[in-house]
């Protein structure tokens, strides 16, 4: 095992496997890991993915989870890091991606890094400090409605500001279009006012492939995945087909859903619309005592011979608040995430090897269950969502850990069309 080039640590497993996809498709080697490894990697990689399940817990326990992570990276060698948070750049006044950025600053011996959850080829960018979703301010889009981290400032400076100590300023977009070099001279003015945390601009690709550069040494880089494309260059590598070549496919198909974003609500509707056979999870018979994920696997494991079956907890916003306000916002999503992630794991012993999880902190739940250590990653099915291979029970499991607004309508068919 050589020394890594990059060390990445993610807030949500989703989100890892979206970083992964970018930095695979650029030309480097990626392993994700789930949780912070006992040994030294597996494979002879140039980068390893760390995934937590950070995003939403209290912001001190966020900290030293990824002060963990940091740790066996810079063990590992990693010449820099690569804190991955999502692009809607999911957060509460209290963190923790501003709390998180710090520690590792602090940790780093680092006075400056910047911030940007721009990723173009998913919407979401960057401008004068904003974050848009599509045509939307992020302030105007679904996520004011996010049950754990409604977003309804789409000012990232101001965001960020709230939970940091050091200073937060803006690299604009006019300063991003004339390249790296007026790029590294803005950090410098920047650093010279006292401004410890920069959010940037970008627009296209194209901002981000110019930023990229001016990144070079930077021992802490923190984004969305969307910077991931202009890295690998600083490396030295270009693209190869063989980064993201996986074993072949085989066993049963399947779909887990528990996001409620609007993209995997048109998703969930899609299959079924297509003839997919489909079950939903009812939470309040859960909280009633049902044991629902026996039911689901009673339901799927004489359909599955006849192709990929659809189990789902996916709903609209006024639904999930009507469960929440029952059950709390906490509990009821703890009950759908462990019968989901029971779901998932007797789908696998029942012979599903191809098997799609839409959601991260239901990604996170599933993969737990199925005792998966690390992924190696494979070709991407839409922007920000690869196929995965790993060892779970006993076996080889293809997986496809969807962030719950990234996607097309058709994802969960088109899945396995590109697996096959």
């Amino acid at each position: 095992m050589g020394q890594l080039l990059l060390g990445c640590i993610a807030d949500d497993f989703t989100g890892a496997t979206d970083l992964a996809n970018n930095l695979v498709r650029a030309g480097m080697r990626v392993v994700q890991a789930i949780g912070v490894p006992a040994g030294p990697p597996a494979a002879d990689v140039d980068v390893v993915v760390i995934a937590l399940k950070s995003r939403t817990i209290p912001a001190s326990e966020a900290v030293v989870q990824s002060l963990a992570a940091l740790a066996w990276l810079r063990a590992q060698g990693a010449r820099q890091i690569y804190f991955k948070y999502c692009s809607t750049f999911d957060s509460t006044p209290a963190g923790n991606i501003g709390p998180v950025t710090e520690a590792l600053m602090d940790a780093l011996g680092c006075d400056f890094t910047i911030a940007t959850p721009a990723f173009p080829d998913n919407q979401r960018t960057v401008f004068k400090g904003h974050l848009f979703v599509g045509d939307l301010l992020l302030s105007d889009s679904g996520m004011r409605d996010h049950p754990l981290t409604p977003m309804t400032d789409a000012n990232l400076v101001r965001v960020l500001q709230a939970q940091c100590r050091r200073k937060v300023g803006l690299i604009d977009h006019a300063v991003v279009a004339r390249g790296p070099q007026a790029i590294t001279e803005r950090i410098a003015q920047l650093r010279a006012e006292g401004v410890g945390i920069a959010i940037v601009d970008a627009v296209s690709n194209g901002d981000l492939l110019r930023l990229g550069p001016a990144l070079a040494g930077m021992p802490l880089v923190t984004a969305g995945s969307g910077v991931a494309i202009g890295l690998p260059a600083n490396f030295g590598l270009v693209p190869s087909r063989a980064a993201s070549q996986l074993p072949s496919a085989q066993g049963l198909r399947a779909v887990v859903s528990g996001s409620c974003s609007q993209a995997t609500q048109r998703q969930v509707q899609d299959f079924i619309a297509r003839g997919g056979q489909a079950l939903a999870i009812d939470p309040q018979r859960i909280a009633e005592g049902a044991d629902m994920a026996a039911e689901a696997l009673a339901w799927a494991t004489p359909l599955l011979a006849r192709g990929p079956v659809l189990v789902y907890s996916t709903a609209d916003s006024a639904a999930v608040q009507s469960v929440q306000a029952r059950l709390g916002v906490e509990a009821a999503g703890a009950l759908v995430e462990r019968t989901l992630a029971a779901v998932a794991r007797g789908l696998v012993e029942h012979g599903v090897r191809q098997l799609v999880v839409a959601g991260g902190e239901t990604s996170g739940a599933c993969v737990q269950a199925l005792g998966v250590a690390q992924m190696q990653i494979g070709a991407q099915i839409d922007p920000g969502v690869p196929w995965c291979h790993a060892q779970a029970l006993g076996g080889g499991l293809h997986l496809a850990l969807k962030s719950g607004n990234f996607g097309g309508d058709d994802f969960f068919t088109r899945a396995f069309e590109v697996l096959a």
